[in-house]
């Protein structure tokens, strides 16, 4: 039977108002042979962002705001919030003397520190110092909040899974009622704080690959859906990473390079973040300095869901 018969026509009328549509004569399919490309790859630069949030800090205080935050939405068409498809970036910075107020909610989150010494963090009644280069985790539904004891400004990234729960749906949100919490442990060492410099031990000890480049992945505290992978390349290291079914967010820990897609060239350094979504194939190459990076990812959700792949090992 022709598609476009008079009878088929009038069987598609009978289901056009029904808020139905017929398997066989899709207008856009629901399967394609491999991941499509969607959001893009782009860089924002710490340098331009450094002097808003300066800014801001003159204009808006805690009382304005409860996170002094701006967050990375990807630049594809129709986006609004998200960095990549599952992660939201921000930078954030918080003055000597100000305290962020407590709250909990179902995203996990976690902090790249990059300026500033004398804040620390609590979360579910720890409190540790964010020291720079350090990375600290915020699981889901613990409360947490931040205070600057210090004389510096201090600076950090955040990255979340809020759009991953805004896909889903579970997004719950709670202040806490006192604003803080009453009953603080402090600790120099915790499981959420991964320091510096026990990064860079866990660095020089791994087994560089051919070319010289490190790689390592933070645990074994974890957050549920993110992986945290610390990739060290050595100067003028270019590397060809398997695309992959994760989407990642890169951010500069030190040094400087270029992210390399089809024919753009994304310039970075300290500081920056690069959205890398996922099925793309690209290239990292270091500056003459190497470069330190730390790669956020929803791999570790994908494991879970068996849903992880590269081109390398498609069906694995």
């Amino acid at each position: 039977m022709s598609a476009f018969s008079p009878a088929l026509e009038e069987l598609y009328a009978s289901f056009a108002n029904l808020n139905m549509e017929g398997g066989w004569h899709r207008r856009f399919p629901a399967l394609w042979p491999e991941p499509r490309d969607n959001f893009l790859p782009h860089v924002w630069h710490y340098g331009d962002v450094k002097p808003i949030l300066d800014r801001a800090g003159e204009l808006v205080d805690t009382e304005l705001a409860e996170r002094r935050n701006l967050t990375m939405f990807n630049p594809v068409e129709g986006n609004v919030y998200s960095t990549v498809r599952t992660i939201v970036a921000a930078y954030q910075m918080v003055k000597p003397g100000e305290f962020a107020r407590a709250h909990r909610h179902t995203p996990n989150a976690l902090r790249l520190i990059l300026e500033g010494r004398g804040t620390y963090t609590v979360v579910d009644g720890k409190q540790v110092e964010m020291r720079p280069g350090d990375i600290l985790l915020t699981p889901n539904w613990c409360w947490h909040s931040h205070e600057n004891r210090g004389q510096e400004d201090c600076y950090w990234m955040d990255f979340l899974d809020v759009p991953l729960v805004h896909l889903l749906e579970p997004m719950f949100y709670q202040p806490h009622p006192e604003g803080r919490e009453d009953s603080v442990e402090m600790l120099d060492e915790a499981p959420i704080a991964f320091r510096r410099e026990d990064i860079a031990t866990q660095l020089a000890a791994a087994t560089p690959d051919a070319k010289g480049v490190r790689q390592v992945t933070l645990g074994p505290a974890s957050l549920a859906t993110l992986a945290l992978d610390v990739i060290e390349l050595p100067p003028g290291c270019e590397i060809s990473p398997p695309r992959e079914t994760a989407n990642a967010i890169f951010a500069v820990i030190s040094g400087s390079g270029e992210a390399i897609v089809g024919g753009d060239r994304l310039a970075f350094e300290f500081g920056d973040t690069i959205a890398m979504p996922a099925w793309r194939e690209y290239a990292l190459r270091a500056g003459d300095q190497g470069t330190l990076l730390l790669k956020v990812s929803d791999r570790t959700l994908l494991e879970k869901l068996d849903w992880y792949r590269t081109d390398a090992c498609p069906s694995a």
